[in-house]
């Protein structure tokens, strides 16, 4: 496994990050701890969850499976470098109240400590935002993140889905607090398909020292060789992903980057994930694998290195905008 530091931080985390979106409502228990097991064997040690998890009437249930596997010892805490997020209402459905969600004050001192039971630690190393609240102040955030890193509970601070000015901003209202380090990491979607965050966000995450972690790197399956499974009569393509490929073009763009990869002999999963540890600024893709076998082609993701010859036929497929304003002006 290869490692960097995640963002300015002094903190090193695999080039490959765990998601655990799955465990739960796709993968059993026994399932998930077994991958969880071997990501951890293979050199995998940043791990992403988030409280919401575990589907519309089981919140908190992923966390539930990952703290269960910490408790089975071994220093599979100490190992990880643990991120999970705040911001979704955690009642459930019809039950929702005020102040149990978003980023107030009130919801993250709440949500720490119920994600510290269900993940069974006494500290998150990385707490993230899931989204921008846009009637807290930062002000009332960090206050409230100050005195969770004072009480030990909180390391560091990332976001995720945020835009380019609400990373600028959190972290302009970090700076002028004394001993308030902000943002560290920015979670946004990210993938050959979904380039938009080229134009602002990662712009943004570089220019004050974030670590950016793409998440859906393969679309939600879109980039992961699903024509080519249609027509061999595997698995097809469900949700989003089957919907782009309604389109003519969108669904000659998809067959053409098969093409491409089937020529070169390289796994489409595969050439996505890889394609992204070359871009500027990414930290690593966030990959939630159902079975052990999509954490084995994940794993071989890292060690593929791509040809300039690939790299420009992927840029010439899928261009992506640009940087701003160039991608919208001159």
């Amino acid at each position: 496994m290869k490692y960097t530091q995640l963002g300015r931080t002094g903190l090193k985390v695999s080039r490959l990050v765990l998601g655990t979106m799955n465990f739960g409502p796709q993968t059993d228990e026994a399932d998930s701890h077994a991958i969880m097991d071997a990501a951890l064997d293979a050199g995998v040690n940043f791990f992403d969850t988030a409280n919401v998890y575990g589907g519309p009437d089981n919140k908190g249930r992923t966390e539930k499976i990952v703290g269960n596997w910490f408790a089975k010892g071994g220093d599979r805490r100490d190992k990880v470098v643990l991120a999970t997020k705040v911001y979704g209402n955690m009642a459930a459905a019809g039950d929702a109240w005020p102040n149990h969600d978003k980023l107030s004050a009130l919801n993250i001192r709440r949500a720490v400590d119920a994600s510290l039971k269900r993940l069974q630690t006494d500290y998150i190393d990385l707490y993230q935002f899931h989204h921008i609240d846009r009637r807290t102040p930062f002000e009332e955030i960090w206050q409230a993140i100050d005195v969770l890193v004072q009480q030990g509970k909180i390391l560091y601070v990332g976001s995720s889905n945020f835009p380019g000015y609400k990373i600028a901003q959190a972290n302009e209202i970090a700076a002028r607090r004394n001993g308030t380090i902000g943002l560290v990491s920015e979670q946004c979607l990210y993938n050959l398909a979904e380039r938009r965050a080229e134009m602002e966000v990662i712009p943004a995450a570089q220019d004050y020292g974030l670590g950016v972690i793409p998440w859906s790197p393969l679309q939600g399956g879109l980039l992961g060789g699903v024509v080519k499974k249609e027509i061999a009569g595997g698995r097809r393509a469900t949700g989003r992903a089957a919907e782009t490929l309604a389109d003519p073009g969108a669904r000659a763009q998809i067959q053409a980057y098969e093409d491409l990869l089937d020529k070169h002999g390289i796994d489409p999963g595969e050439a996505a994930l890889a394609w992204l540890l070359t871009r500027p600024g990414v930290t690593g893709p966030i990959v939630g694998p159902r079975t052990a076998e999509q954490l084995e082609s994940a794993l071989r993701a890292v060690e593929l290195e791509l040809s300039q010859e690939v790299l420009d036929g992927l840029d010439e497929i899928f261009p992506g905008p640009g940087p701003s304003p160039e991608a919208f002006a001159w």
